[in-house]
């Protein structure tokens, strides 16, 4: 499966694989976002996996919201490579 993003106003959901394949398209409705939205929430509750490329994605998204002003939460379990990117960030 691949990555399928629907939004709701400020709310994003994400399904499927977020890979290096798809890191593009990721990265373009996001920065759309962050030009419309002072507030982000993203549901990862729906992904069935991530590659290094997509938790990389992830985390980049994180740090450009810091930068930005942007109030961003990620919600869900999701998958585990990126449970565990965060919990060992948390950890350092």
């Amino acid at each position: 499966m691949d990555l399928r993003i629907t939004s709701c106003n400020n709310f994003y959901k994400l399904k499927g694989i977020l890979n290096k394949n798809n890191i593009a398209v990721f990265q373009s409705e996001f920065q759309e976002a962050f030009e419309k939205f002072k507030t982000l929430t993203i549901s990862v509750e729906g992904l069935d996996s991530v590659d290094r490329y997509g938790v990389n994605a992830l985390t980049d998204l994180h740090t450009q919201s810091i930068k930005n002003n942007i109030e961003l939460s990620i919600v869900g379990l999701g998958c585990k490579e990126l449970y565990d990117h965060f919990k060992a960030y948390e950890a350092a």
